[in-house]
């Protein structure tokens, strides 16, 4: 049971650093960004349940470290796209 509180802590992590984004860009909402975040997120939740099946014991600490993972997924992800992105533009000039 507790790797489902790890996958969902590293779920919410992600969602939340996709929201967070979306009100710093002042941008309106599009769902197609948000649900590859929403797609990030999963796969955050899915290899934290997977790596911490093999651990011991689950703590308060394991649970926020999910968080700030999945968190960092989300934003890594949209930062390799942009860059890909703008590799793409750039070469296409």
């Amino acid at each position: 049971m507790s790797i489902f509180w790890l996958a969902g802590a590293a779920f919410i992590g992600g969602i939340a650093a996709a929201l967070l984004g979306w009100v710093d860009s002042a941008e309106p909402f599009q769902s197609r960004k948000f649900g590859s975040s929403v797609i990030r997120a999963l796969i955050a939740g899915v290899v934290f349940a997977v790596g911490y099946s093999f651990a011991n014991g689950l703590t308060p600490i394991d649970i926020g470290i999910a968080f700030l993972g999945g968190a960092g997924v989300d934003v890594l992800g949209n930062r390799g796209i942009g860059a890909i992105k703008m590799r793409a533009m750039w070469n296409n000039r």
